[in-house]
């Protein structure tokens, strides 16, 4: 995850096309939808996929796609070292158009958050399949892996997977109804900035029942001073990620001594976890599950018995 700075869909909803025969389903609804609701078609029998979705080329690889995977951004670490085959196009937002164009790929995945509005429009006008993915809630990625499988033809993968993210769900059920303790989840440092209420980050954390707290602003990752109050509810304890800013035990210290701060337990975090979508989302949900009885600990420990 990084901090969006374009929307590649934004206004970019197509028309979904109708049949001439009146009793006949949409093609919509005959064939499985991305995130603009564009009917996408299956694949053949040898399709060459570019990603350039870090999280998305994890879970390709997770429904059996990995030879099939021909192109990749530098950020696609996972699952190494199988990723390697795949070539490098660039970054998630400095895509190497003409590497991508030599792979002559039949689709190429891209995320609204992710990836540059630019690059989706310049890729649309020659790659067969470009499918968009924007998943916001926690239980978006079911649809996720019903697309991807069934595009591809790994439909069992996908049940599997979608069984498994069930499970951890209905894990977390009993976190997520109980009171919840606001937290502020730092990204990036110079300037300090947090994730929005809007975020998949804001919803992963809520399924273990943290509430992502930030200030007022139209932004989804918008900017913080720590200096100066105005998050509501203050935050009872301060997470720092592991991306897309590498936070240390440094920065912990550094936080912990700002005034206003002292006495807020200040913690590091796993970000892929937290932030990646895809077949992530089912470990990530068991990692915030320990996690969170580990920030349970560090306030039983702060007050005593």
């Amino acid at each position: 995850m990084r901090p969006a700075t374009a929307d590649p869909a934004a206004g970019a909803m197509l028309a979904q096309p109708e049949v001439a025969v009146p009793a006949a389903p949409r093609l919509a609804e005959a064939l499985p939808v991305d995130a603009l609701g564009r009917p996408v078609l299956l694949a053949g029998e040898a399709p060459r996929i570019v990603s350039l979705v870090p999280s998305i080329t994890e879970l390709l690889y997770e429904l059996g796609l990995g030879e099939r995977v021909v192109g990749r951004t530098g950020f696609c670490i996972h699952p190494a070292p199988a990723v390697r085959a795949a070539t490098k196009v660039g970054g998630t937002k400095d895509v190497d158009l003409d590497a991508v164009r030599a792979l002559a790929p039949t689709h190429v995945i891209v995320n609204i958050d992710e990836n540059r509005r630019e690059d989706y429009e310049a890729l649309s006008r020659w790659v067969p399949q470009v499918i968009v993915t924007h998943p916001v809630q926690v239980e978006d990625n079911l649809g996720l892996y019903h697309l991807l499988g069934t595009v591809f033809h790994r439909g069992a993968q996908a049940q599997a997977l979608a069984h498994a993210l069930q499970a951890e769900l209905a894990a977390c059920a009993p976190l997520a109804a109980g009171p919840a303790r606001p937290v502020l989840y730092l990204i990036w440092r110079e300037p300090w900035m947090t994730v929005g209420p809007d975020t998949y980050v804001a919803r992963m954390l809520a399924q273990v029942g943290l509430r992502a707290v930030a200030p007022d602003s139209p932004r989804r990752y918008p900017a913080v001073d720590l200096g100066a109050p105005g998050m509501h509810p203050a935050p009872e304890a301060v997470l720092l990620s592991s991306e897309p800013y590498r936070f240390r035990e440094r920065h912990c210290r550094e936080v912990a001594a700002l005034p206003g701060w002292q006495g807020v337990p200040v913690r590091l975090i796993d970000g892929e976890m937290v932030s990646w979508y895809g077949s992530r989302a089912i470990q990530g949900l068991r990692y915030l599950r320990q996690w969170r009885e580990s920030l349970e600990q560090a306030f039983r420990d702060k007050t005593g018995p």
